[in-house]
């Protein structure tokens, strides 16, 4: 299984533990990417306020040398917000003789042209139809047996295109938290927005809907997902959201979970990275998921856990 890999902007900032936990995981279920290269932004919420052609051009601009380089590779792009953006050229532009013309006026600009034969899958898409379960549950070595997991979506790899999971019941997640030894932590909430960008124009409204996702999600030793705006949403205003009536819960990227069953170390999955996983989580966690937890360094417990509230 070989496949073009989009990483986009926030694997390489601030979802960087996504980026690895990703690259690690898939390497063991006997993936193979191939970074595409050169690749830009592709314009994800900022470019569509400012121009409707620079955001199918933007992504257009990656499926291209996809094609040209890559030709015959689907490209896997783990971020949900990268994914909608690419997924959408095949769905929006490709097709509409007009603005297929357009866009390719542009690209060609660079030498490049764009014809419309690259699959666009997310990351969820290829585990559960490429990889599948139990490729996944024969490379456990440290199950989660005792740990509650609660799958969250949002809204972008549901909403408006339904492709691998059904967006008012996804349940893409919970074969493999199964399969590594955990259990689902079935609610109402796995679909609800995070409040995307409103947490920077109107924070209250935002505020509002994570407190109410993570109030939902109690009971749960973590929640896992599979976008980085949905992730910095629910994690880095726990503070806030406690304040709000909101109960903090751990938040981590499903690969991270993933990594850690197949043996992978903390620092291999970047834990440090995760604002909510403070040396109390982490033993607490390491506590019910596994009998003989690895030996993790001292660290200033009070410090961290300010980030939590």
């Amino acid at each position: 299984m070989k496949y073009a890999y989009y990483p986009g902007c926030s694997l390489t900032e601030s979802a960087r533990e996504f980026d690895v936990s990703t690259r690690l995981v898939l390497e063991r279920l006997g993936c193979e990417l191939v970074e595409i290269p050169d690749w830009t932004c592709c314009g994800a919420s900022a470019a569509e306020p400012v121009s409707k052609l620079m955001n199918h051009v933007l992504p257009a601009r990656n499926l291209a040398i996809a094609e040209q380089e890559l030709g015959g590779l689907d490209v896997l792009a783990p971020c949900s917000a990268c994914y909608l953006n690419l997924f959408k050229v095949n769905r929006e532009v490709v097709g509409d003789r007009h603005l297929h013309g357009r866009v390719n006026e542009v690209l060609a600009a660079s030498g490049l042209h764009y014809r419309g034969d690259v699959k666009v899958r997310h990351l969820l898409d290829v585990l559960k139809n490429d990889v599948g379960a139990k490729i996944v549950e024969q490379k456990i070595t440290d199950g989660l047996q005792g740990m509650r997991v609660a799958p969250y979506y949002g809204c972008q790899i549901l909403r408006p295109y339904p492709v691998f999971d059904e967006p008012g019941r996804p349940v893409s997640m919970e074969p493999f938290i199964e399969a590594m030894g955990g259990e689902v932590h079935h609610w109402d909430m796995a679909n609800r927005c995070c409040g995307a960008s409103l947490m920077v124009g109107h924070p209250e409204v935002a505020i509002r809907s994570v407190a109410e996702i993570l109030n939902d999600a109690a009971g749960a030793d973590a929640i896992v997902t599979v976008c980085p705006l949905c992730q910095m949403n629910l994690e880095a205003y726990q503070a806030r959201v406690r304040k709000a009536g909101g109960t903090p819960v751990p938040v981590l990227y499903l690969t991270q979970l993933m990594g850690l069953a197949m043996g992978l170390t903390e620092r291999d999955m970047r834990l440090a990275d995760n604002l909510t996983m403070t040396p109390k989580v982490r033993r607490d966690i390491a506590t019910r998921a596994w009998a003989e937890p690895a030996p993790m360094a001292e660290e200033n417990e009070e410090e961290t856990a300010g980030l939590n509230g």
